[in-house]
């Protein structure tokens, strides 16, 4: 029999770690399956480009998957059944596994506050940015627009509407210090864009409540705005939290540093999913930057297992946070392994270049998994069908 190999999601982090195992893996021993909700791969790095309405190129799974022998199943998952060891879909179907690599990823998180999913647009999916960029298209010179969050997703899409959009009134709500965890000149470099685009910033503003034309904060002020959009952080997918497996408080499984469950040692995570550390015990931010390094991990270690190689001991590091601007203008924040700000920020139209060049890289990473020449290697007869080794 051949072990059975399921993966749900087919983000950054899901696919990654598919076409990784396909090219690693022999198709003689394993039976790869890709389990995702839609028939495309989405650069979710770039939904406020979408939003926006740049048109972004189509990815089918189908195509990137093709002659890599695994199987594309376009479903949504539901349950996940970790005693039997099987995965519920929303079709009725069940299919079982031998190893099951989790990267469902994470959708809008409403920090429970009221109108939020009643009134405000996301930016997660690509449904949601599709809708977005419907309304924005509807509004008229001098129409308000409200960001709530002060992070990567906020400030991004922030300046994509501001400079595409011009003739919107765009402001941003951050609950804290705006740019907070950037070093000085990274803070300057962004207000500086800010004030050039006509943003305006309401610092140590929390919102409390979202309407439908405005958003109301913790001082009793009330701001405006005809269209709100929710960036203030991702909340997971609750299949793993209604699961037997051991999950955080936000409900992201947690993993050793082999990306392996710490309480179910067929059950792998990744992405946004997973609660991993880094190279100093600092947990993984949920970010594309995490997600593909993990997936390898993952992918290297699944193998390692089945083929009794060598386990991967390779720590994830971060090298720096890169903020799009618009499309002239980007941010490069340089920062220490575990994601602490550097002194360097460089800022410009090069920077927006380079900024770029990452998003594609991040794409052709998924497309092309292997960085370098492997060879597809045989599973140990022990391997087959289930995983026994402890390492």
């Amino acid at each position: 029999m051949k072990h059975r190999i399921v993966i749900l999601g087919a983000g950054y982090a899901g696919s990654s770690a598919a076409g990784r195992l396909a090219r690693r893996l022999h198709g003689d021993d394993v039976q790869i399956t890709l389990v995702n909700a839609e028939p495309d791969f989405v650069e979710r790095v770039r939904m406020h480009q979408l939003a926006t309405g740049q048109d972004l190129r189509d990815r089918p799974l189908q195509d990137l998957l093709a002659g890599s022998g695994v199987t594309l199943r376009v479903a949504r998952a539901t349950s996940v059944d970790v005693d039997d060891q099987t995965v519920s879909l929303a079709d009725g179907a069940d299919l079982g596994y031998d190893t099951l690599v989790y990267a469902l990823g994470s959708a809008r998180d409403d920090h429970g506050v009221v109108g939020v999913f009643e009134h405000a647009h996301e930016l997660a999916s690509r449904p949601g940015a599709l809708r977005l960029r419907e309304r924005l298209r509807t509004l008229a010179p001098g129409a308000r627009v409200v960001v709530v969050g002060g992070g990567l997703t906020g400030i991004e899409a922030t300046t994509e509407i501001a400079d595409s959009l011009a003739h919107l009134d765009v402001a941003i709500a951050v609950r804290g210090s705006f740019g907070d965890w950037l070093s000085p000149s990274g803070q300057r470099h962004l207000r500086r864009t800010f004030d050039r685009l006509g943003v305006t910033v309401h610092e140590q503003t929390a919102v409390t409540r979202v309407d439908a034309a405005s958003v109301s904060t913790d001082d009793g002020r009330t701001i405006p705005a005809d269209v709100t959009v929710w960036a203030a952080g991702f909340a997971v997918h609750p299949i793993a939290a209604a699961s037997r497996l051991a999950v955080t408080d936000r409900g992201q499984i947690v993993v050793d540093e082999t990306m392996r469950s710490v309480s179910h040692p067929d059950v792998y995570a990744v992405g946004d999913a997973a609660f991993a550390h880094g190279p100093v015990g600092n947990p993984l931010r949920m970010s594309c930057a995490s997600g593909i390094p993990m997936a390898w991990q993952a992918a290297d270690s699944i193998v390692a297992r089945l083929t009794g190689g060598r386990l991967p001991h390779i720590p994830l590091a971060y090298v720096h946070q890169c903020i799009s601007l618009g499309r002239r203008d980007a941010v490069i924040q340089f920062v220490t392994s575990d994601d602490r700000a550097r002194s360097f920020a460089p800022g410009g139209r090069l920077m927006a270049r380079y900024k770029e060049l990452v998003c594609a890289g991040a794409a052709w990473v998924v497309t092309n998994p292997v960085p370098y020449p492997a060879r597809r290697r045989r599973t140990t007869a022990a391997a087959r069908p289930m995983l026994v080794t402890s390492r």
